[in-house]
């Protein structure tokens, strides 16, 4: 089966199902839910990750095609959703099914697509992708996940990097907040750099702001008051899953200071991936995170998922389910980031061979230049301050946070 072929059977039944719940029987929402959990849960121990397909394999223009098509059918699924549970139309478990259903799609599906959306230069598929964001109050999202967080990830400067010792409790309205705010002030840097001020017609925020509130109006029009409270509630969920798939992948791993002072570039350390047979194909290949951050102008299908990267012990949607218990979370995940810490620190350290020309940053991206550190430099990291606040009460975990700190600031 071709690879865009497996990609549309895992992505597309969910979607239509969704679109019949809404207008023909709400029996089916049942069915998108089990598929977008159960069938997940269990196909991804049965099927292996999508393979890159090889160079002289064509994957144009289907790839392109699934993708649009996908971003069409949130908006339809949106609309459909709001306005039958808006209806009363379905029984109470039909309605929660839908809804649940419906929240989980934006996240798993139409997040990651639109993701890709706004990474392409087709001035249409960007438009796209930045309408599904709106759709759901996040359209600022657009700004701020190409301006700053793929400038600063793994930075203090990123306000979507989860910070040491961090629960996604505590990172939500943070992230969520700092990603609104420091999407604009790039956004009204870059008017500046073109000598337009603030609230020139061309910063994108009238449009993040504007789209949604004529979503509002669309649908408290075509819903009525039960679909706006619909439309309210998915797109609250679907922010929050946004956020989580940021929390959950970049947990633990921050830029480290180079002997020169610089933060060092971005590199596949600085991503966890979960590459697995069935949520990969369903999160358009999202989970392969290190290699968008590396490569962001690739499309979907070409990131390799066999790239030795950190890789998560589960799949994405179960850490975010175990990120959302931070003693389980920090129980799993916190050795797991001090020994990618380590090893990134150790490499900085290791004496390049003299004959050995120094690397393009994308081919080995934790090794610093010659140019840099001379061989056996010790990295120079931020100074704590001499009392730090304990991270945890756990002695031993406050240990290890302590240490993923150090090796980080």
């Amino acid at each position: 089966m071709p690879v865009i072929a497996r990609y549309a059977a895992i992505t597309l039944p969910p979607m239509f199902l969704l679109l019949l719940a809404a207008t023909a029987w709400g029996g089916f929402a049942w069915i998108a839910l089990a598929w977008l959990t159960i069938v997940a849960a269990v196909a991804d121990r049965l099927l292996e990750p999508p393979k890159t397909p090889a160079p002289e394999e064509e994957t144009l223009p289907w790839s392109d095609t699934l993708s649009f098509g996908l971003g069409v059918g949130h908006l339809l699924v949106l609309i459909a959703t709001c306005t039958a549970l808006g209806s009363a139309s379905l029984t109470f478990g039909q309605s929660i099914a839908l809804f649940l259903a419906t929240a989980s799609f934006f996240g798993q599906v139409s997040h990651p697509n639109a993701h890709e959306l706004i990474h392409r230069r087709i001035p249409i598929f960007k438009a796209l992708g930045a309408a599904v964001y709106t759709s759901v109050g996040f359209g600022h999202h657009v700004s701020a996940h190409r301006l700053v967080h793929h400038r600063h990830v793994g930075t203090e400067q990123d306000p979507n990097t989860p910070l040491p010792g961090e629960s996604f409790w505590a990172y939500l309205p943070r992230a969520w907040r700092g990603s609104f705010e420091t999407g604009i002030v790039q956004e009204i840097e870059r008017l500046d750099r073109k000598g337009h001020g603030p609230n020139h017609i061309s910063n994108p925020y009238w449009l993040w702001l504007g789209g949604a509130l004529l979503t509002v109006i669309a649908v408290l029009t075509g819903a009525g008051l039960g679909g706006l409270l619909v439309l309210i509630g998915l797109g609250a969920l679907t922010g929050a899953q946004i956020l989580m798939s940021d929390y959950v992948q970049h947990y633990g791993l921050q830029r480290l200071i180079l002997p020169n002072g610089r933060i060092e570039p971005v590199a596949a350390h600085h991503s966890w991936n979960a590459p697995k047979g069935f949520s990969s194909y369903l999160m358009m290949n999202a989970p392969a995170h290190s290699e968008h951050h590396m490569h962001p102008d690739q499309p979907y299908e070409r990131l390799d998922t066999e790239a030795q990267v950190p890789t998560l012990p589960f799949s994405m949607p179960i850490m975010a389910m175990i990120a959302t218990v931070p003693t389980a979370w920090h129980r799993m995940m916190d050795k797991r980031a001090l020994k990618v810490m380590e090893a990134a620190q150790a490499a900085h350290l290791a004496p390049k061979p003299a004959a050995q020309s120094a690397p393009e940053p994308t081919q080995a991206p934790v090794t610093a230049n010659p140019q840099d550190a001379a061989p056996n430099s010790p990295v120079v990291p931020k100074q704590e301050a001499p009392e730090a606040a304990p991270l945890s009460d756990d002695p031993e975990t406050d240990a290890m946070l302590q240490a993923i700190r150090a090796a980080t600031r």
